[in-house]
């Protein structure tokens, strides 16, 4: 009896002890964003016993290091499914590596895309472009887990708003998410300006971004690119801008 006293009593004082330590804990994760990253049981199916038990000791990084080998053979032996579920495991062992988020949404958007759409062994087209479209979502599925991790770095808003503006052709999302990429402070020189010229093939907001072309243009030579001048050339000529009003001249015709 005095045992089982004992031993009940050493329980209570060990959950009284873990409790604060585990509280805190939560909080530094949620802090730090670290979200969809649990080892349950899915995962347990994904890894092998031993790597299982690696993880839950600490050593996820050695474990993630593993089966980035493991996904690289998959590429070259174009195992997509394979692949896939393999940056899964990968992504929810460290969910703060930027580049394993980019890594699975490049693999799914780009290379298992095309291969889907180029697949000699399926005859209909449509089925082929409905697959590729598949690809292409859980691209965008990667890096939305991705952003939900890692929310304070311009990386991943960058590449989902280029996977909406070359795959999906979605120039409003584009322009969105460039546009949040361009508010982190790491973010590349350039994103800025991909959220205007995407912002300017959106139907309907045409006036909202030649204003902001023209705030571009005016900042001086640096923003004065090719790209962002014929935008404002194609702009003037849909909005009916009078000629003596108009900032974007182009080159005269070669007879």
């Amino acid at each position: 009896m005095k045992a089982r006293v004992l031993g009940i009593a050493i329980i209570l004082v060990f959950g009284a002890v873990r409790l604060p330590f585990e509280v805190r804990l939560e909080k530094e994760q949620r802090a730090l964003h670290y979200h969809g990253a649990k080892l349950d049981l899915g995962m347990r199916q994904r890894l092998s016993q031993m790597g299982f038990v690696a993880a839950l000791s600490g050593f996820r990084a050695v474990v993630a290091t593993v089966l980035h080998i493991e996904a690289y053979t998959s590429w070259q032996r174009v195992e997509w499914g394979r692949l896939k579920l393999t940056y899964d495991t990968i992504c929810a062992l460290e969910p703060r590596n930027m580049q394993s988020w980019d890594m699975a949404a490049w693999h799914m958007a780009y290379n298992a895309s095309v291969a889907a759409r180029e697949n000699k062994e399926q005859p209909r087209l449509a089925l082929r472009l409905k697959a590729e479209r598949e690809y292409f979502k859980l691209g965008e599925d990667f890096l939305l887990r991705g952003i939900e991790n890692n929310p304070d770095h311009a990386l991943l808003f960058e590449r989902l708003a280029t996977i909406y503006r070359d795959k999906f052709k979605d120039h409003e999302k584009a322009s969105r998410y460039y546009e949040e990429a361009a508010r982190r402070p790491d973010a590349m020189q350039y994103v800025h300006r991909f959220a205007v010229y995407e912002l300017a093939k959106v139907p309907g907001r045409e006036r909202e971004a030649y204003e902001r072309l023209k705030a571009l243009y005016e900042k001086g030579e640096e923003e004065r690119l090719p790209t962002l001048l014929r935008s404002l050339g194609e702009l003037e000529e849909k909005l009916d801008v009078p000629k003596a009003r108009r900032l974007y001249s182009p080159p005269p015709q070669k007879p």
